[in-house]
Parts: C-alpha cells; structure tokens; sequence
C-alpha cells in the first residue's frame, strides 16, 4: 500500500508539470508585454522633453531679433516721417495688415504687399531668427492725422498723465493729454533644431 501511494502521488506530480510551465509562459509574455511597453513610454517621454526643451531654447533665442527689431525702430524712429511708409525690404510695413485674430507668418511674408523678413545669423544653438515689424494702422500716413477720411487710423496709446503736453491756465480746466506714439507689432519666427518652430510677438509704443 506505501509503495503504491508514493506511485499515484508521483504521477500526480508529473501531471501537473505541464499547467505550470503554460502558467509561466502566459506570465513571461505578460512581463515581456509590459517591458516594452514601458521602454516605449520611456523613449516616447525622452522625445517629448528633448522637444520641449529645443522649443523652449528657440523661444529664448527670438529675444534676440525682438531686440535687433526694437533697435531698428528706434534709429528709424529719430525721423519719424520715414515710418510712415512702407519699407518692406527691411522688415517694417506701416499697416497692420489682416487683424491680430487672423494674424499669419505665411500670409503677411507672401503675395500682395509681402514683408520680407529681416533674417539674422544662426546662432550657436542653431536657431535662425526672422523678424518682421508692422504698425498697427490702416493706411499709411502720419499718425498725428485724425482725420477719419485722410488719416491713416492708427491704434494709439491710452493718453495719461505722464505724456501731458500742456493745459488749460483756467481753474479746474480739462487738461489735455496728448501722445506721439504709435503701436507696432513685432513678431518673430525662430527656426530650430529637429524642426523646431517657435513664433513671438510683442507690442511697442513708440
């Protein structure tokens, strides 16, 4: 009887051989399954934070043609007649051409009335900067021109205080508030490594 009990529990033993190695290959695909799922989240997430960290980089580089822009407007700007035309070969239109919601790189640099973007060296990081500038106006002219027919209809700043011209000598008179300044748009379009694309504007009372 003891030797015939220790035979039954040996068969049963080799019986179950073949479910637990089924068990552990379905576990081992499963494993293996998820290792590469993760080595993908892995590489997907390195990809992403390489990107976002070149897109980042080319933002920071666009500082530099918003400068190169403001500096031309302010030498421009010691004749202010000079900017109130067009001079589209250097970057600088004096209408603000479609309105800010529908504002286009493509469609302000190409066809009727292009710009053609002021392009600077590549700098070490590989970003090529181009700048355009656009006075916020619709229609050439001199912005001091209030006339609602002639004028060319310029946004201008909100008159205060600190831009006050002159007043009235009668007590408790209106002052009057009046300002030289007009808006303009610079928008600046960096291209960087891995295509890399990156657009910055800024508004500049002048």
């Amino acid at each position: 009887m003891l030797r015939r009990d220790v035979k039954i529990y040996s068969q049963g033993f080799k019986r179950q051989n073949g479910v637990a190695l089924f068990v552990v290959l379905i576990v081992l695909v499963a494993m293996t399954l998820a290792a590469i799922a993760l080595v993908r989240s892995v590489d997907t997430t390195n990809i992403v934070a390489g990107n976002l960290a070149f897109q980042q980089a080319a933002t920071n580089s666009g500082d530099n043609g918003t400068e190169q822009a403001i500096v031309w407007l302010e030498q421009a700007n010691k004749d202010p007649v000079s900017l109130h035309l067009s001079q589209l070969g250097s970057g600088y239109s004096a209408t603000r051409g479609a309105p800010a919601a529908t504002f286009s790189w493509d469609t302000a640099t190409s066809g009727t009335g292009a710009i053609t973007p002021v392009t600077l060296a590549a700098d070490a990081a590989g970003n090529r900067v181009s700048y355009i500038i656009q006075r916020l106006c619709d229609a050439p002219g001199n912005p001091l021109d209030h006339n609602p027919v002639t004028g060319p209809n310029c946004d201008k700043p909100r008159l205060t205080q600190a831009n006050l011209e002159g007043n009235s000598n009668v007590v408790n008179a209106d002052r009057i508030y009046l300002s030289n300044d007009a808006y303009y748009r610079i928008t600046t379009r960096i291209e960087g490594p891995r295509n890399t694309l990156s657009y910055t504007q800024l508004i500049a009372a002048m």
